[in-house]
């Protein structure tokens, strides 16, 4: 038992570093082109992943305060905003209306079989990751008025720590 207790603490140690890491799961984009999430992060830049659903009132109130900032964001750190729908294969066909008329620029992915809801341990959304090199650096559950600010904050961190 002694023996096993150090294999068993490095062991734990690795699973939880592990669990940093963006999981790389197939998704498709709204024009049903496959996409793996490893390809999402492939620079220094940091990007923001939202796990988000049609049928959920603060994911979209989140999505639009977001968007009347959006460009802002990008023109002073680059970021870019994926939203990954976890709608269901009945519940996806409201994706697409939604998004062309709230009038998002994000790219918008579709993980209609919740892999990467749960490789990223989402219990609810909305789920916001911030991610550099293929590394989940902050992660925020739940929206509330203002909490786009305090994302943007994270936003400027992350990519100032180059």
């Amino acid at each position: 038992m002694k023996k096993l207790l150090p294999l068993l603490f490095v062991l734990v140690a690795f699973s939880a570093i592990s669990q940093n890491d963006l999981p790389k799961i197939d998704m498709t984009t709204l024009d049903g082109q496959p996409i793996n999430s490893s390809e999402l992060s492939t620079d220094d830049n940091v990007i923001v992943v939202s796990l988000w659903a049609t049928w959920c009132v603060p994911c979209i109130k989140e999505l639009d305060a977001i968007s009347e900032i959006y460009p802002d964001w990008q023109a002073e750190t680059n970021v870019k905003l994926y939203a990954v729908s976890i709608d269901d294969s009945r519940g996806v066909k409201r994706v697409k209306p939604m998004v062309n008329g709230k009038g998002w620029e994000y790219t918008v992915l579709l993980d209609t079989n919740n892999d990467f809801k749960r490789a990223v341990g989402a219990a609810t959304v909305p789920l916001t990751l911030l991610v550099k090199n293929n590394q989940i650096v902050y992660r925020h559950s739940g929206y509330s008025p203002g909490a786009e600010y305090e994302l943007y904050e994270k936003i400027k961190e992350f990519s100032a720590a180059n």
